[in-house]
């Protein structure tokens, strides 16, 4: 059964200013490096003061963007549509908090700092934050796995997403030091 929108719940709420403080000193205390931004080439993010509804992610959650992103992110699906191709999103906008929950959960898991940092951004680095960055995935495909590269949504991507603002964040040998991610990408307009 399709939600309409009147029935969606409220975006999920950003963080103030000392709140952001006080999870940025978690993840320093969970272990990442005072210097993350610097090593990585990485700015720090903001989360963004306004939210919308971007659409639901494989798992039928509602997702969020900034409206511009939104909607450059609707009309970009749209148009791959019309080219038979489903785009999917697996996320979108994560808060700071979320990201600090991401690394508690890894490092619960046995993985050390480096690992995670490999694969994920440190809170209050990551273009999740921003509300302009989608990870996608697309039928018969595997969510978040670089076997990604190899659908024919991904070729669409390369070839139109820039239309849309969009571009892939973290391509293989990026400066970032991340791992290859062929379903990231944020929109830069």
């Amino acid at each position: 059964m399709t939600r309409l929108p009147s029935e969606l719940p409220a975006p999920p709420p950003t963080a103030a200013p000392t709140q952001r403080i006080a999870l940025l000193a978690r993840a320093r205390e969970l272990g990442v490096p005072a210097d993350y931004g610097r090593r990585r080439a990485l700015r720090a993010t903001r989360e963004p003061a306004h939210l919308a509804f971007a659409g639901y992610d494989i798992h039928a959650r509602p997702q969020w963007l900034t409206p511009r992103a939104a909607r450059a992110w609707l009309r970009m699906r749209h148009a791959a549509a019309l080219g038979q191709i489903e785009l999917q999103l697996v996320s979108a906008f994560r808060s700071i908090e979320y990201q600090v929950g991401i690394i508690e959960r890894k490092l619960a898991r046995g993985q050390d700092m480096a690992q995670i940092l490999a694969v994920s951004a440190a809170p209050g680095y990551s273009e999740h934050h921003t509300g302009r960055a989608i990870d996608l995935t697309t039928p018969g495909f595997a969510a978040l796995e670089e076997e990604f590269e190899q659908s024919p949504a991904f070729r669409w991507l390369v070839k139109n997403a820039a239309e849309f603002g969009f571009s892939l964040s973290f391509p293989r040998g990026n400066r970032h030091g991340i791992t290859y991610e062929p379903w990231h990408w944020c929109w830069r307009q």
